[in-house]
């Protein structure tokens, strides 16, 4: 099985997605299995993640009703108030459902990352994701959040956590040396694993580096290993810069000099292991 492991659906309401910001207007329509579907297939893929994109528990309920009705979407990346003092028992609520697989907090938009990385509510609630055996996915953006990360993770290690868009480096810009370096850090701790997703977006130029692209894709190879890596298209917030087609040509060309297992891995087997999918 071929998966996609990042990528979002959502029913239009300006008040429930205010980062939809200026040049954003593409997106602001229904974006639904059934515009996903044929993508997939052209792709040669089977199967997708879906990944909560409001914080909100009822973005649960409609992603888990979207898993129920298609069989694409394998699991699901949902939302919970990690803060809150019942984190566990909402947890509990949403993990009976089988494709009910983890949840995010969207760190890059917290003030002060380091603030919420260290208070103990939030690390309470992220020790009951991992108690309960989901997956916790990390959001930052560059070098200067990506930086507080490593000692977080090596608190939390009894289950996946896993960092999405390879920690949004700016692609083509400042900064690619100490994010290098804190994605080693992170590679270092064996239960973490990393998403080769959402790179079209962070290039900094007005034009797609593709170069600038395969070194970050690069870097994350070394550092992780293809089986500690999977695809994400981050579909369909990649429309703002590449159609679903070409982001995943460019990281089928990246990854053409991969053993035929290293590529299953990347395409796939890593997102079975840590997602617990079957088939």
């Amino acid at each position: 099985m071929r998966v996609d492991a990042h990528q979002h659906f959502w029913r239009y309401a300006p008040r429930d997605y205010p980062w939809m910001g200026d040049g954003m207007d593409m997106l602001r329509r229904d974006w639904l299995p059934r515009d996903l579907a044929p993508l997939l297939a052209t792709a040669g893929l089977d199967a997708c993640i879906a990944v909560q994109a409001r914080a909100d528990e009822a973005e649960n309920t409609f992603l888990l009703d979207l898993a129920q009705r298609h069989d694409v979407i394998a699991a699901v990346i949902g939302w919970v108030d990690l803060f809150a003092a019942n984190a566990g028992e909402r947890l509990a609520h949403w993990r009976a459902h089988p494709r009910f697989a983890g949840v995010r907090h969207l760190l890059q938009d917290d003030p002060d990352v380091a603030a919420t990385l260290a208070d103990p509510r939030f690390a309470r609630g992220v020790e009951a994701v991992q108690r309960q055996g989901l997956v916790y996915e990390i959001l930052v953006r560059g070098a200067t959040q990506l930086a507080e990360v490593p000692a977080f993770c090596a608190r939390h290690d009894r289950h996946w956590l896993v960092l999405d868009h390879l920690g949004k480096p700016a692609i083509g810009g400042d900064g690619e040396a100490e994010w290098q370096r804190y994605l080693h850090a992170l590679a270092a701790q064996p239960h973490v694993l990393c998403k080769a997703s959402g790179l079209v977006t962070e290039v900094v130029g007005a034009t797609l580096d593709s170069d600038a692209i395969r070194r970050h894709l690069d870097a994350a190879l070394e550092a992780f290993g293809a089986d500690r890596l999977m695809f994400g298209s981050d579909w369909p917030v990649c429309l703002l810069r590449a159609d679903y087609a070409a982001v995943a040509a460019q990281v089928q060309d990246w990854a053409d000099r991969l053993s035929i297992n290293e590529q299953a891995q990347l395409w796939g087997g890593t997102a079975r292991r840590c997602y617990d999918i079957h088939g």
